[in-house]
């Protein structure tokens, strides 16, 4: 996870105010029965779950969906269009656009904040499957993904007190890891973010997903790397193009591994983790839920084409701090 401290922002911030907000290809691409994502508040759960197996296909297919933000998560407005906004998402690196991810999203899913209100010098990344952000009452307000991540304001019993984009919220303290702004999440192993994606084993695929309530491949391979401190890019062409390259003879669990069509010589199309003993940790695509399963005698080893690691040694962390 990188530091907190928006340097590449302006003074005002527009920062996401939904659970989760998806990333659109154009104000046209969503459809009427995709309001429960394209309201204030969404209810994504009911909209995921609505949607039929052609339904889901077709925001691949039909190119309507690119990306998601999560609650909290700021991004660059660079153009309004009567009520949707071009966005730009720094958190989410692309070869699309050098400051970050590019879409469309429901400008009434965007507030904006002061960037010196919003920064303070420690963040709380959110680390259960979902939690309920709480009112001071303790009342449930909204349920958050996995991985937001939101301004500490301070601690009271077990809760921690966060700024939001509805203003200071609570979150119980087990539900959270809290750390410095600058200094960003502690780096974990390849073993660690092998766990991070075990965790959502049969969570159904979702295109573009980037949420506990359903990944696409890039985006658990993309989230298990940030819960363990590392920010990789959002598209699997752009994380099989960096990194570091390992022979796949010298493949170790937390490595991503790259598939591409015509046996691994055309267009690359998927990233899985690999697991260890020759399996995969992967988010396969629609109508499938995230599943390991080993390589030998599959489509995957014939396709296999690239392998890249991101995660450090703990030799490598201990020379980095």
């Amino acid at each position: 996870m990188p530091n907190q401290t928006f340097d590449q922002y302006p003074e005002e911030l527009w920062i996401t105010a939904v659970q989760v907000a998806t990333i659109w290809t154009n104000p046209e691409s969503a459809r009427e029965m995709d309001n429960d994502g394209t309201t204030n508040p969404t209810n994504i759960d009911n909209w995921v779950e609505s949607l039929s197996y052609e339904a889901r296909l077709a925001l691949c297919n039909e190119n309507r969906v690119q990306s998601q933000t999560l609650y909290g998560e700021p991004v660059l407005v660079t153009e309004v269009k009567d009520d949707w906004a071009h966005v730009i998402i720094p958190s989410q690196p692309s070869s699309k656009d050098k400051r970050g991810y590019p879409g469309w999203m429901p400008l009434n899913q965007l507030v904006q904040v002061s960037k010196d209100e919003w920064f303070t010098s420690q963040t709380a990344a959110v680390i259960k499957d979902k939690v309920w952000l709480e009112t001071e009452a303790g009342d449930p307000f909204m349920k958050l993904s996995y991985m937001t991540v939101l301004p500490v304001k301070g601690k009271e019993d077990s809760r921690v007190s966060v700024s939001t984009p509805h203003g200071d919220k609570f979150l119980p303290e087990e539900a959270v890891t809290i750390f410095s702004s600058k200094e960003g999440m502690e780096k974990g192993s390849g073993e660690e973010i092998v766990k991070a994606g075990e965790t959502y084993i049969s969570l159904d695929y979702f295109w573009g997903g980037m949420s506990s309530f359903g990944f696409d491949c890039s985006g658990l391979a993309y989230t298990a790397h940030k819960a363990n401190g590392y920010q990789i890019a959002r598209d699997a062409g752009d994380q099989a193009a960096a990194g570091e390259k390992v022979a796949f003879d010298q493949l170790k669990p937390g490595d991503l591994l790259f598939f591409a069509y015509e046996e691994g010589k055309g267009k690359l199309h998927h990233v899985g983790i690999y697991y260890g003993d020759g399996k995969m940790l992967h988010s396969p695509q629609t109508g499938k839920g995230i599943e390991i399963t080993p390589l030998a005698g599959t489509k995957y080893e014939k396709e296999l084409c690239a392998a890249r690691r991101y995660w450090q040694s703990a030799k490598e962390k201990s020379y980095g701090r």
